[in-house]
């Protein structure tokens, strides 16, 4: 279904980051309790962004078994869209067992360059994607969803067309696809394929 935005995340399986990123999808149109809510996955590389991160509160995820917090598990996603709503990232490793939720990444770097207008969640989510090898899949508060590897913003989908002008934050030439009512955004450039 997202097929621009898997050739730019070539190290992930698609049977868990497609899954992973229609989570994110709905969260962005569903939000929770009729207000719109952003939240932050981390695929991948666990153990680094593990340890470059620390829990908000006790993880409500930990003890569960690991079936029950798989991104293709039904009945994780309400779990999901709840805890979504409180402050943190989600943490999912790479064969797609969500292991932590409410966490805070601490993973600065100052070389990035993220696009102006992007707050702390994108920011988080491009630094852990280029000190770790995790791809970050950023659910803004607008209702965007972004996708960040290695550091660099890769991916866009826009849920709805009339924002297309005002959320989208790629820049030079973008390939523009659409999947269904979503409008999906990717540089027209091939996806970097080595950590820096």
């Amino acid at each position: 279904m997202f097929e621009s935005i898997l050739c730019q995340v070539t190290e992930y399986d698609p049977e868990v980051l497609e899954p992973l990123i229609g989570l994110a999808v709905e969260i962005a149109r569903e939000g929770r309790e009729g207000r719109r809510i952003g939240t932050l996955f981390m695929l991948g590389d666990a153990d680094a962004v593990l340890a470059r991160s620390r829990p908000l509160i006790l993880d409500p995820l930990a003890g569960h078994l690991e079936s029950s917090r798989h991104v293709t598990n039904v009945n994780l996603r309400g779990t999901v869209k709840e805890l979504a709503q409180l402050d943190g990232g989600f943490v999912v490793s790479r064969e797609g067992t969500v292991l932590s939720a409410c966490r805070y990444l601490d993973a600065g770097t100052s070389h990035l360059d993220v696009p102006l207008g992007l707050g702390s969640r994108h920011i988080a989510a491009a630094n852990m994607s280029a000190v770790t090898r995790s791809v970050g899949i950023v659910v803004s508060e607008s209702s965007v969803v972004r996708l960040f590897c290695h550091g660099q913003l890769v991916g866009e989908i826009i849920p709805e067309i009339w924002m297309m002008d005002h959320a989208a934050k790629l820049r030079g030439s973008v390939k523009k696809e659409q999947v269904g009512d979503l409008t999906v955004l990717t540089p027209n450039r091939p996806p970097v394929s080595s950590v820096t």
